[in-house]
């Protein structure tokens, strides 16, 4: 985690505070013992399992209307160059056939290197506790694996994740949280050798009230003879304040 990384991430926070008021703008903020995104850990700089990481973010609901924008950040080191994560999206939530679903794009942008730099769609259904997920990356850069920037030619676009979430209270102010996801890499990226991978968590999290939250997870993802130590299963203990 570098001093520009931390200032960017800082100043963009503390520029959200004084909107946090407004019942239609929420933020968060948190310190987690290691970064994983889809079961890999986004610092490869380092082999052992703890790689803190300062994230945080904020959401805009348009009213009822169900149309929000949002942006999230951590702090993450697999690229030269680049040691920030800054994720930019927007969609529209509603309720249809006794479900509540979410649909939208995201981008997510890498300063410093732009070659990770990739935009996906999304939908999600949510029924109780369980949520589907699925994401379809639409831009030809997909995380460092193929497109221009990155330099191989190759289209990254039509790469997929679906993923499954569970979410339960299992006793007062204790959440019970598991998940499951599979990345489909598009033909591009699988020309290179690259396989399709699973990934896994499994925790719980504690809520003290006023926003803040602690959770700790056990989360990692298959195909480690390939990925190496990225894929390697960890335990993540997560510190979040809502805003």
């Amino acid at each position: 985690m570098t001093h520009p990384s931390l200032k960017a991430l800082g100043i963009a926070l503390v520029c959200a505070l004084p909107f946090a008021a407004s019942a239609q703008l929420t933020g968060n903020v948190s310190l987690t013992s290691n970064y994983k995104f889809r079961g890999q850990d986004q610092d490869t700089s380092k082999t052992r399992a703890v790689k803190p990481a300062l994230q945080g973010g904020f959401d805009y609901a348009f009213g009822e209307s169900g149309w929000y924008v949002g942006n999230w950040n951590s702090t993450v080191n697999w690229l030269d160059g680049n040691s920030l994560e800054a994720d930019l999206y927007g969609g529209y939530k509603f309720k249809a056939g006794g479900l509540d679903w979410d649909v939208g794009a995201v981008t997510y942008l890498f300063p410093g290197n732009t070659t990770g730099n990739t935009t996906e769609l999304y939908g999600a259904a949510t029924w109780g506790p369980v949520t589907a997920k699925y994401s379809h990356a639409v831009s030809k850069d997909y995380f460092g694996w193929a497109g221009a920037k990155a330099g191989s030619g190759l289209k990254g676009r039509n790469s997929g994740y679906l993923g499954f979430a569970y979410a339960q209270e299992i006793a007062p102010q204790w959440t019970l949280k598991a998940s499951v996801g599979f990345t489909r890499f598009s033909s591009g990226v699988k020309s290179l050798g690259v396989p399709n991978y699973m990934d896994y968590s499994v925790g719980a999290a504690y809520d003290f009230g006023s926003g803040l939250s602690l959770g700790a997870a056990v989360a990692g993802a298959s195909k480690k003879a390939y990925f190496g130590d990225v894929n390697k299963t960890r335990l993540l203990v997560t510190l979040t304040k809502t805003l």
